[in-house]
């Protein structure tokens, strides 16, 4: 997991974050089996304690996040992807959709550039680019500063776009109440089982670009398996940001997910890290 613990640099453009600086232990996942590989010198016990200590600093931003918006009765939703699967124009459709009806504010997360945020602004939404350089996903405390950034979606939704990678973003908890991870037809139908850790991870799958299924060699109920054997409890909808086929769905299941309608509970926490 490539993380930097360097300082934000707000760009004066009103809307944008760049965590670009600081320290980078690699661009890959610090784990027992590869940390040798992605931080040359830091032997492997010592990676492994610089991850534990990474990840505990993250969780408690992230409970710290979780309080804030849970006092603001706001719904997160982190959404996760590989690059190319469509998440920001599924993204502009749901905001489109859904801020007629409720506040809506939007964290992006890249690696570089801010079209992205554009796109969303240019719905109407706030919306705060975070830049993270060569770090392949966003974490807590980066959503903390973003959050400062944007006016509050009482009682509303905050989108948290995270960076497009079905790796690094796994182990990242953000305080958001839900994660949705959206899967491309245009992908192999085996994805849940070769990046497994995301998807055990999340509430929701989005199966998006449905209306290129006549024109692709892509078996669907074999990615339904898939995925459901990595996560029995898994959600799952098919949805087309081109055509709109699902999005009713979609922002239905995002709108009734908010905290006035979901109780506290074990039954409704954030999925255990696995």
């Amino acid at each position: 997991m490539a993380h930097r613990k360097g300082h934000a640099h707000q760009h004066h453009d009103g809307g944008s974050l760049d965590f670009g600086s600081g320290l980078d232990f690699g661009s890959g996942d610090i784990g027992p089996d590869s940390a040798h590989a992605h931080a040359p010198g830091v032997g492997k016990e010592r990676a492994i304690r610089i991850e534990r200590d990474i990840l505990a600093a993250n969780d408690a931003f992230a409970a710290a996040n979780r309080a804030r918006l849970l006092r603001q009765g706001s719904f997160a939703l982190n959404i996760v992807s590989s690059p190319g699967a469509g998440k920001t124009s599924l993204l502009v459709r749901l905001v489109e959709y859904i801020r007629t009806f409720l506040p809506v504010a939007v964290i992006e997360g890249d690696q570089q550039t801010s079209r992205d945020a554009e796109r969303i602004r240019a719905t109407g939404a706030a919306a705060v680019q975070v830049n993270t350089g060569k770090g392949c996903h966003l974490d807590a405390h980066m959503v903390s500063h973003a959050m400062d950034m944007l006016p509050t979606p009482q009682n509303g939704v905050l989108f948290i776009e995270n960076v497009g990678n079905l790796v690094c973003p796994a182990a990242f908890d953000l305080g958001e109440r839900s994660r949705m991870v959206v899967l491309s037809v245009t992908e192999g139908e085996d994805k849940p089982l070769k990046y497994p850790h995301i998807f055990s991870s999340s509430h929701l799958m989005v199966l998006n670009k449905i209306d290129l299924l006549p024109h692709l060699d892509f078996d669907r109920d074999a990615c339904i398996a898939a995925a459901r054997r990595v996560n029995p409890h898994l959600q799952i909808l098919e949805v087309s940001a081109r055509t709109g086929a699902g999005l009713n769905e979609l922002a239905g299941w995002v709108m009734q997910c908010r905290p006035a309608a979901v109780p506290d509970g074990p039954d409704h926490a954030y999925p255990a890290r696995r």
